[in-house]
């Protein structure tokens, strides 16, 4: 089967391209849609000046109205709001601390802790002197003698006998049930002054072996463990007692009075209701619209806004 060539296509020639591209810029020409003549910017006035001036004024309108507007003056920043969150914490704690049972818990724990302060400070006074009886008790016994070691155990039974009764006197006065009893007094006194007298007598000018110098600074030295014990015990019941004898209820100036809110004169309550009857103001007013009509402060406004809801829902 024999296949037979089509003619060949003649090339366009360089008149005939002229042709179509000139052709295909007409049709494209007139399918575009009509622009209007551009008029000059300085024909029409809208010189790039004009326009910053015109905005220019117009941002100055819009300053003039809202600075007429204090709604931003009102608002509370974050260290307002910390002062009077400050200050409203310290009111708080104030009358807290006028409430009798904040005052009669104080009270206890601080005689708690005056009376733990005093035992341990007694408890270490004959502590101290236990060296000195321990040495006027072993009356020169050798070191590590059966006489030399039951030395030393004189001061602790001694010191334990003493604080039974002290004790004893501490917890019932800190219970409202002071001890007053002159026997126990007397226990007291003569235990302390049998440690008193064992510490002080080696190293009074009697008591020195031969050819030892009195020195008062020793004695002294020896002695101020007994002396402390006596302070803690004669002292220690007139705390407890003055105690005992507090009223928690009474009334003391401790300091200025605070008060939860501002309160609003009568007059101005009677003026923001008369408005409201008018109608100039209504009657669910906000605390800025009350202040705007009154004059007054904010904190006023928000008291007589306070009195004129107690009022809607009365």
């Amino acid at each position: 089967m024999t296949i037979l060539n089509p003619d060949p296509v003649p090339e366009p020639t360089p008149e005939e391209v002229a042709r179509g591209l000139a052709e295909l810029e007409q049709h494209v020409a007139d399918q575009a849609p009509a622009t209007p003549p551009r008029t000059p910017a300085v024909l029409s006035g809208e010189t790039k000046r004009v326009r910053r001036l015109r905005a220019e004024v117009a941002e100055a309108h819009l300053l003039t109205d809202l600075q007429d507007d204090d709604a931003p003056l009102l608002l509370d920043t974050a260290k307002v709001r910390k002062r009077r969150k400050a200050a409203q914490q310290a009111a708080r704690l104030h009358a807290l601390a006028q409430d009798p049972q904040m005052r009669a818990w104080q009270a206890a724990r601080m005689r708690r802790l005056l009376v733990t302060a005093a035992l341990v400070s007694l408890t270490l006074a004959l502590a101290w002197s236990t060296a000195g009886v321990q040495k006027f008790a072993a009356e020169g016994a050798d070191p590590w003698s059966p006489g030399w070691m039951f030395a030393w155990l004189v001061e602790p039974f001694l010191s334990l006998a003493l604080l039974v009764v002290v004790g004893a006197r501490a917890y019932l006065g800190t219970r409202g049930q002071p001890l007053t009893n002159r026997t126990l007094v007397r226990i007291e006194w003569l235990f302390l002054a049998l440690t008193l007298g064992m510490n002080a007598w080696p190293y009074l000018p009697w008591g020195l072996p031969d050819g030892t110098g009195f020195s008062l600074s020793r004695l002294v030295l020896h002695i101020l463990g007994p002396i402390v014990a006596v302070a803690v015990v004669t002292a220690l019941p007139i705390i407890l007692a003055a105690f005992s004898d507090l009223d928690h209820a009474a009334s003391t100036p401790t300091g200025p009075t605070y008060r939860a809110n501002t309160t609003a004169p009568d007059a101005l309550i009677t003026r923001a209701r008369h408005l409201i009857a008018t109608g100039e103001l209504p009657a669910n007013a906000g605390a800025d619209k009350i202040r705007r009509a009154l004059g007054c402060g904010m904190d006023t406004a928000r008291a007589v806004r306070d009195a004129l809801r107690t009022d809607t829902i009365a």
